[in-house]
């Protein structure tokens, strides 16, 4: 397995990558980077942990709308420029209850 320095959010990070996977990892790196640095940009959140969390679970919604998206005939369009994207307000809402509990899983 070849090994890969990506930086996202201006922090370098060392990945495992298969060979001939580096083009799949650098595009996918450049949209981790695109989301997490737009969140960050937006001005509301300060917190890298929460940024990334925010940036996952808007590509994973992202993801999971693309198979409706086929279906209805609009493949080609972005889940964004369709409205799809979930609420913001509501993420950030969700993940801080959810981080505010955190000291009482354990």
């Amino acid at each position: 397995m070849k090994q890969m320095e990506v930086t996202i959010m201006g922090q370098s990070y060392l990945l495992g990558c298969p060979e001939g996977g580096e083009a799949a990892l650098g595009k996918a790196v450049a949209q981790v980077d695109r989301e997490m640095c737009g969140i960050r940009d937006a001005g509301r959140i300060k917190a890298r942990e929460r940024i990334a969390v925010l940036a996952a679970l808007n590509l994973a919604y992202q993801l999971a709308e693309q198979p409706a998206a086929r279906a209805s005939g609009t493949a080609g369009a972005p889940a964004a420029s369709q409205g799809a994207l979930p609420d913001l307000d509501g993420l950030i809402k969700r993940l801080d209850e959810a981080l505010a509990q955190d000291g009482q899983l354990l």
